[in-house]
């Protein structure tokens, strides 16, 4: 799971931030005076899942398998996290990496 942080200047900005993504089917997942975390469950491509599936039941059972892995990567580790934040500094003191929009928006539809 990927983690992506977007800043926001006031508690306004993090609710417009979150209703964009939310049109984008992010979900509220943890929501805090200075922080909203949004999560986007990703599924995998349905035209990867339907070709494997023919290739399963016409051909070679194991590729069924091959579905599978690719379901659990999609759903487990491609989902793609957004904090949105008015914190400049983490815990640790560091400053924070900002992402941008348009790179959140790629990876939430990326095919792989």
């Amino acid at each position: 799971m990927s983690l992506y942080i977007l800043k926001a200047d006031s508690s306004s900005q993090m609710d417009e931030i979150s209703e964009e993504l939310s049109q984008h089917k992010f979900k509220t997942i943890e929501k805090e005076d200075n922080y909203i975390l949004m999560k986007k469950r990703r599924y995998g491509n349905l035209l990867i899942h339907a070709v494997c599936l023919v290739i399963a039941l016409g051909f070679v059972g194991i590729v069924i398998f091959v579905n599978v892995a690719y379901f659990a990567y999609s759903f487990l580790w491609a989902s793609p996290n957004v904090l949105i934040t008015t914190e400049t500094v983490g815990d640790d003191g560091e400053p924070l990496e900002f992402s941008n929009m348009d790179e959140i928006l790629k990876k939430a539809t990326a095919i792989l």
